[in-house]
């Protein structure tokens, strides 16, 4: 499951995941973020709160979470990853080479300087 809320009035979208990512949590944001974006050109950012990466469901659940990212990428200027799993911690790396947003890590401990980074965007 994949906790979401956009702070309309930061343009800050809000992710958390709780267990295995599912297909129709990408389809629940993507309406969100959509809707959205039909009254703003792009998100200041994205906070992604994660102790640790929680896989998907199933192949369906990555191509739709992958479908999401290709999307939406362009409308979205900063990502910020909140935790201190070793795994998360080198995304940054592995995003750059297929986002245009910057992506950064902070841990768990500095949610305040996350949302603090998103909103300079």
């Amino acid at each position: 499951m994949l906790r979401h809320d956009i702070l309309k009035d930061k343009g800050i979208l809000l992710l958390r995941p709780e267990g295995a990512l599912r297909a129709d949590d990408f389809a629940a944001v993507g309406r969100e973020v959509d809707e959205y974006l039909t009254k703003q050109a792009d998100l200041n950012g994205v906070l992604i709160q994660a102790e640790e990466f929680p896989g998907w469901e199933d192949f369906g659940a990555m191509v739709s979470h992958l479908r999401f990212v290709r999307q939406h990428h362009r409308n979205i200027k900063r990502v910020a990853l909140v935790t201190d799993s070793s795994l998360l911690t080198i995304m940054p790396r592995i995003a750059s080479h297929f986002v245009s947003a910057k992506v950064r890590t902070f841990g768990s401990g500095e949610r305040g300087e996350a949302m603090a980074w998103l909103s300079e965007g």
